[in-house]
């Protein structure tokens, strides 16, 4: 049997964390969600006539929050509050996020966000197409059990379904990866594809994610770790990597990659991915990135540390402690370049992907 997962009351750090900030956490999201500027579209202009490039004009379902990846992930946010932290979230809070995802989320909005990524195959590849299969997967869980979540899932539908079939074309036509730690990532992207269409019951892209798991990174050497983070880094490659590897590879094959990629994690070596980055102007977009990079890095460390032995794990899940600890403040009361997506990594931290 591999290692159990592990989920929030199995770290020490991540047991209450998100219970305790939940309606501060959904508070900042609406928030975020709702300041339509400074706004960084991505748009791609495909002639003289498509120059109207206004938020609600052009993504009336993903606005705010600066960009359309971040206002996704930000809605992915508040549905998962409200499906793992209704209770800490109070009726108050719950109200006020449902009644933005109802909004938001109505057929006619994602009806002109497909048609927006269907006329632009490479919008927002992979980053966004991840985020977005995972807001679908989430709405769909709280649907069963909230009517208004079941609607916002069957407008999601025909945005997933878009992506499913981008996933399954765009895979077999990518010779290598991406290996820095931004928004290109592939193990990020293909970690969170895998698990949105598990529960989206779409095995073959499941089966596509993991074939290109294993043909692009099974057979990685040893990690040349002394290159990160990167000035701008929101993730670690290396540990990022490790995170999707163990969750593709049999137990056996998956502890051997690790011993090989990452050896000695734990254990005195690779320690510059243990501590936390250090953020000079968190108030810089790019600056602020590293905020991001100590949450994914406690996210990462929690979920590798069963894969060590006992003295190891624990050292893990202290270090994962201590990069969530160092950044909560900024989640809520730091600058908008901060603010505007947080939350979302706090909860991946706080094992919000965790299936145990």
């Amino acid at each position: 049997m591999p290692p159990r997962a592990t989920t929030p009351g199995d770290a020490t750090g991540a047991a209450t964390t998100a219970a305790r900030h939940a309606a501060d956490w959904s508070r900042i999201a609406l928030e975020v969600i709702g300041t339509a500027y400074p706004w960084a579209p991505a748009h791609v202009v495909t002639g003289p006539d498509d120059t109207d490039v206004t938020p609600h004009r052009l993504h009336p379902a993903f606005y705010g929050a600066l960009d359309w990846h971040s206002c996704v992930h930000m809605q992915w946010s508040l549905v998962t509050l409200l499906t793992r932290y209704a209770g800490a979230l109070g009726e108050r809070e719950a109200a006020a996020a449902r009644s933005l995802l109802e909004e938001r989320l109505t057929p006619e909005h994602l009806q002109v966000e497909v048609a927006y990524l269907r006329a632009r195959p490479g919008f927002e590849r992979p980053y966004g197409w991840a985020w977005a299969a995972q807001l679908a997967a989430a709405t769909r869980e709280l649907g069963e059990r909230d009517a208004r979540a079941a609607r916002w899932a069957r407008g999601l539908a025909p945005l997933a379904d878009l992506l499913a079939e981008r996933v399954l074309e765009h895979l077999p036509r990518q010779a290598y990866p991406v290996r820095h730690g931004k928004h290109q990532n592939d193990a990020f992207a293909l970690l969170l594809l895998r698990d949105a269409y598990g529960r989206l019951g779409r095995e073959d892209v499941v089966r596509a994610c993991e074939e290109a798991a294993r043909a692009w990174f099974a057979d990685d050497g040893p990690a040349p770790t002394d290159a990160e983070p990167g000035g701008s880094d929101f993730l670690s490659p290396a540990l990022t990597e490790a995170l999707l590897m163990t969750a593709v590879l049999e137990p056996g094959d998956a502890r051997r990659w690790l011993e090989r990629v990452l050896p000695g994690l734990g254990e005195g070596r690779h320690e510059h991915l243990l501590a936390v980055p250090q953020v000079l102007d968190p108030t810089d977009g790019q600056g602020a990135h590293l905020l991001g990079l100590a949450l994914s890095r406690a996210w990462a460390l929690r979920a590798l540390a069963p894969w060590g032995h006992e003295q190891a794990a624990a050292r893990l899940r202290a270090a994962a402690d201590e990069q969530e600890g160092a950044v909560l403040g900024h989640i809520t009361d730091g600058d908008f370049m901060a603010t505007h997506w947080l939350v979302s990594f706090a909860l991946l931290a706080d094992g919000a992907l965790d299936r145990s």
